[in-house]
């Protein structure tokens, strides 16, 4: 569990554990998601449940790898699926920066910050980081 350090191991406990917490509160109609997809995109309050949803899976799947759980081929490319879904939800998200409706540059840039660790994690998760 702790073969790659401490800090690593914080850092993907860190990472699952606001995957995990963020899919909730994007469940219960608040949080990033909510805010992001359907208050400055205005996008549909079911996108935001879609990606709420995948954000509990995706911490989930980054908690088996960080805890050192083999994971079916079909679960690797699952990860994949959704760390393609984050990196849009990333550029969402700077589209709705450039527009005006994002906020100003330190909370971009602290929401881009975390969303590009999230992304990471997602692909370490998947084995996809070669």
């Amino acid at each position: 569990m702790l073969k790659d350090g401490i800090g690593i191991f914080l850092w993907k406990l860190a990472v699952a554990l606001y995957l995990i917490a963020n899919g909730v509160l994007g469940l219960s109609g608040s949080g990033d998601y909510q805010t992001i997809l359907t208050g400055t995109m205005r996008l549909p309050s079911v996108i935001a449940t879609i990606v709420a949803v995948l954000s509990i899976i995706a911490g989930v799947f980054v908690l088996l790898e960080m805890l050192g759980i083999s994971m079916p081929d079909i679960v690797n490319k699952a990860v994949l699926c959704i760390a393609i879904i984050w990196a849009i939800y990333i550029i969402i998200g700077l589209i709705s920066w450039f527009t005006g409706k994002g906020g100003n540059l330190w909370e971009m840039l602290q929401r881009l910050g975390v969303h590009t660790m999230v992304l990471g994690s997602l692909l370490i998760a998947g084995r996809f980081q070669k």
